[in-house]
């Protein structure tokens, strides 16, 4: 048992390589590759929607990884700059929270404000 669990283990990326991946994705905006990081399909839709209503760059500041998690520094071109935490395992997504300025982005995008 040990054994097997020592394979799955070293079998897996680390968060930090799921979450350099992701980076990549995001920027060329690439849903497709997005959905393949996360647990849950339903992801497809919201980056479709996000990616249709506003242009996006993740340009990375620092990527930090404690255990399963990596957490992401990020800024854009426009000057918006928020923070993701990645909670990942068995090379998927299960869990993202980050926080960004929402009305800033609205207001650079020209988009409504809700």
């Amino acid at each position: 048992m040990f054994f097997l669990m020592f394979i799955l283990y070293n079998i897996c990326m680390k968060p930090k390589e799921i979450l350099i991946q992701w980076i990549d994705a995001f920027n060329k905006a690439d849903s497709e590759k997005l959905i393949q990081l996360y647990d849950l399909n339903a992801i497809k839709q919201m980056f479709d929607r996000e990616f249709s209503e506003a242009e996006m760059v993740c340009i990375p500041e620092n990527i930090f990884e404690d255990g399963e998690w990596a957490i992401l520094e990020w800024k854009d071109p426009l000057g918006l700059r928020g923070c993701g935490f990645f909670h990942i395992v068995n090379d998927k997504i299960i869990f993202q929270r980050g926080y960004w300025d929402k009305l800033s982005f609205l207001r650079m995008h020209n988009l409504p404000i809700d």
